[in-house]
């Protein structure tokens, strides 16, 4: 019998092992396919590596500093600031028809933007820092309430709102058009406040390293391990039975999986009050070039797009809405010449809204011709917003929301889970706990302290 099962190698997951095993607890970390990372990974194509989820590292920290969430990630973990590598952003950029807004790693930037586009609105920013939710803060009737509503009470003008909201609800985003003052808070703290970074090799360099970390403990990593069937006895989880039949049992499993996807697979099936599966999913889309986006004169780290005054964060009638996206230069990003590392080649991805189900009813030919018209359609509309880089192009590639489904096994492909997290991880079996993005926190900095959190709450609570 092990001490904990983890249900998912992605970053939540292997970040709990890590934990876990650091404390000599015998676990086992059940991955159902072939790779490690979920929604976070890479693969290879035509001799190319290609991440999948990855943009930047949010609550980005200069080497060396001691405070906030990825310090403490670190410590947690008992990793080096270099293990992970991370190059800070160039500079990134809020795009609308008629305002620009920069930022950076330094806040003063973005302030001094505000005041420059929104002059009247400099006293309302100042009013909005003071009323962010703090990361450790728990959970609260103000954490809870809607962010637009909260927002619209402090900013009032209503484009620098929809500016705001618009990084932030691509970057965490579960639910249509709005999201928790508490998440709100989270997201501008570590996209503004702190800031974004990259790691060189991309997010093969932070899974490769927690993998490594988690074995050298003494952890072990099952893959094509999927789990068919968790089942119940008396309150509790009793064993978990794979796909192939094998039955594990443990004290207590830690599922990374979702919380809808993991309530399914309980004996009778989610319990009454369970929450609502998420809608929201994305493309992306990859191009490669043969120069560096600087070269075509792009020097920004990531765009975020919109080309209307309002922002509409929402499941899109069409297989993608093209509108508003994220653009990401990964080789816009510091990264240090003398460090002996062959140069990055260029390099544009783009994301936007998709609609699941739309995607979900192709098939065959039907498929394979919408992937190349959408990826078409995408760059044409990142060119309102950057240069136009397409004669540059030498490959391409584009990923669905049913390429989401199969490797996060996320229903509808929802990237975000669903809008009703579980704070405290726990559910309605007494030793099942969900850690992840229905936890509640995000990015891969938030994924990862979600996983070292709830171990430490529920496996670690003993010490």
């Amino acid at each position: 019998m092990y001490d904990t099962i983890i249900i998912g190698a992605g970053m939540s997951g292997l970040a709990a092992g890590i934990r876990l095993a650091h404390f000599d607890r015998r676990v086992c970390i059940l991955e159902r396919h072939t790779t490690i990372g979920g929604l976070n990974s890479f693969y290879r194509l035509r001799g190319r590596n290609f991440d999948v989820g990855l943009h930047a590292v949010t609550n980005y920290v200069a080497k060396g500093a001691r405070r906030g969430p990825l310090s403490r990630l670190l410590r947690q973990l008992r990793l080096s600031w270099d293990d992970l590598g991370l190059a800070p952003q160039i500079g990134s950029e809020i795009a609308f028809p008629d305002v620009r807004l920069r930022f950076s790693n330094d806040f003063e930037l973005f302030r001094a933007e505000v005041a420059r586009a929104f002059p009247g609105q400099q006293d309302n920013l100042q009013r909005l820092l003071a009323e962010l939710v703090d990361y450790d803060d728990p959970p609260c009737e103000r954490s809870r309430r809607s962010a637009r509503a909260v927002v619209g009470q402090i900013i009032d003008d209503p484009l620098l709102v929809e500016m705001l909201f618009c990084p932030l609800l691509f970057y965490g985003s579960p639910s249509e058009h709005d999201l928790e003052f508490g998440q709100f808070s989270i997201l501008f703290r570590s996209i503004f406040q702190e800031g974004m970074g990259r790691p060189w090799e991309g997010v093969r360099r932070i899974l490769k390293k927690l993998v490594r970390r988690f074995k050298e403990l003494g952890g072990e990593l099952r893959l094509r391990s999927g789990v068919r069937r968790i089942a119940v006895r008396d309150g509790a989880v009793e064993k978990l039975v794979l796909d192939d039949g094998t039955e594990l049992t443990a004290h207590r499993v830690l599922s990374s999986a979702g919380w809808p996807e993991t309530a399914r697979l309980c004996d009778l099936g989610p319990p009454e009050g369970a929450p609502p599966e998420g809608r929201i999913s994305f493309v992306e889309s990859s191009a490669v070039l043969n120069r560096l986006p600087q070269e075509l004169g792009h020097d920004r780290s990531i765009v975020f797009f919109n080309d209307a005054p309002a922002f509409e964060y929402r499941v899109p009638r069409e297989l993608v809405d093209v509108r508003s996206g994220v653009i990401c230069s990964p080789n816009n990003f510091v990264y240090d010449p003398d460090d002996g590392r062959p140069p990055l080649e260029g390099l544009v991805r783009i994301s936007a809204l998709a609609n699941f189900d739309r995607w979900a009813a192709l098939s065959g030919e039907d498929y394979r011709l919408a992937k190349i018209a959408w990826h078409d359609k995408m760059m044409a509309a990142a060119i309102r917003f950057m240069p136009d880089f397409r004669s540059a192009v030498v490959e391409t590639d584009l990923f669905t929301p049913t390429t989401i489904r199969r490797y996060t096994g996320h229903t509808g492909g929802a990237v975000y889970g669903t809008p009703q997290k579980r704070h405290d991880g726990t559910t309605h079996l007494k030793n099942l706990f969900i850690c992840g993005n229905d936890q509640g926190l995000v990015g891969i900095v938030g994924t990862i302290l979600s996983g070292i959190t709830m171990a430490n709450r529920h496996a670690l609570g003993d010490l």
